[in-house]
């Protein structure tokens, strides 16, 4: 056990030295791409509410949750630099999924509030100025491109994906914002604009219900949905010197860092350190899984014969 942790703490600091810079381009990409975002939400909320346009309030909503995505990404990168301490074993990185949890239930809170709002106007609809929510519309949907392409620049994490997939359902945002405003400058039809409001509150509520079911799935040390419990149960068990695998435990530590710990009953405690070493590698080449704590429980309580000569 104390041997297994020791190469585990070692293997820990040679990663991240080895990241350091990596992790760092990947934060200069993503607050970049955060800035631009957040700050164009906030020029959107006050056109819209100048122009009296809800599609506008309702995009820079969804930029909004965009800006959620690239902040929790950049913060992962950040926390990810970060060592642990004598009372944080393993870092801060956990506040990553708690930051996850409050901001996907402000989104809920949003989508409530752009639907109530939608369906009185449906019945009482309010003059809304198409010529302004055309212009922003289109200021938007460039800085969405913008974005987009930064990101791609940036490193080809599993947050960057996830950030640039989020940005990409904000295009269609400003896309729908764009038609609201032309619709409405040439044909007078206000009500286009608290019905794709409605559309792109399906799309914040797409996000905000994959963003709680994914920060309370980690919360209560699930098993990672890509990850077969059974399938790594077996493979442990398969190693040449293992019995058997029992108290297997997977759980996610935060983005992209996953966890395990179990029991294993071997033949001869003299093979510890060969099925280790075998055990670790599986565990990262096949299933991903980089942080492991095994214990070994020995079945056999006579000693190897080929090496463990007897006691005399």
């Amino acid at each position: 056990m104390s041997e297994h942790h020791h190469h585990l703490s070692v293997d820990k600091g040679e990663s991240h030295e080895s990241h350091h810079l990596g992790h760092h381009g990947h934060h200069h990409h993503l607050t970049g791409a955060l800035y631009l975002t957040l700050g164009f939400a906030l020029v959107e909320v006050l056109a819209g509410w100048w122009s009296g346009s809800l599609a506008l309030i309702s995009d820079a909503g969804h930029m909004l949750t965009d800006s959620t995505a690239l902040g929790l990404a950049a913060l992962a990168a950040w926390l990810a630099r970060k060592p642990p301490t004598g009372r944080h074993t393993y870092g801060l990185v956990r506040m990553e999924v708690l930051a996850a949890l409050a901001n996907s239930l402000l989104m809920v809170m949003l989508i409530v509030f752009i639907a109530r709002e939608a369906l009185d106007r449906f019945a009482q609809p309010i003059a809304v100025q198409g010529g302004t929510v055309t212009a922003v519309a289109v200021l938007g949907l460039l800085v969405n491109l913008g974005v987009a392409w930064q990101l791609s620049k940036g490193e080809a994490t599993l947050n960057t994906r996830a950030a640039l997939m989020h940005v990409m359902g904000d295009i269609l945002g400003s896309v729908a914002a764009l038609v609201a405003g032309l619709v409405i400058q040439f044909t007078g039809w206000t009500t286009i604009d608290p019905l794709l409001s409605l559309l792109v509150s399906g799309l914040i509520l797409v996000s905000a219900w994959r963003l709680l079911s994914e920060s309370v799935h980690v919360l209560l040390e699930s098993v990672p949905e890509h990850i077969d419990l059974k399938a790594v149960g077996a493979d442990l068990a398969a190693i040449n010197g293992v019995a058997s695998v029992h108290d297997l435990h997977i759980w996610t530590l935060s983005s992209g860092r996953i966890a395990l710990s179990a029991h294993l009953d071997i033949d001869y405690l003299a093979d510890w350190t060969a099925i280790l070493v075998r055990a670790r590698h599986l565990m990262d080449a096949h299933h991903g899984i980089g942080h492991i704590t095994l214990q070994p429980e020995a079945v056999n309580s006579v000693p190897c014969p080929s090496c463990c000569p007897e006691p005399k």
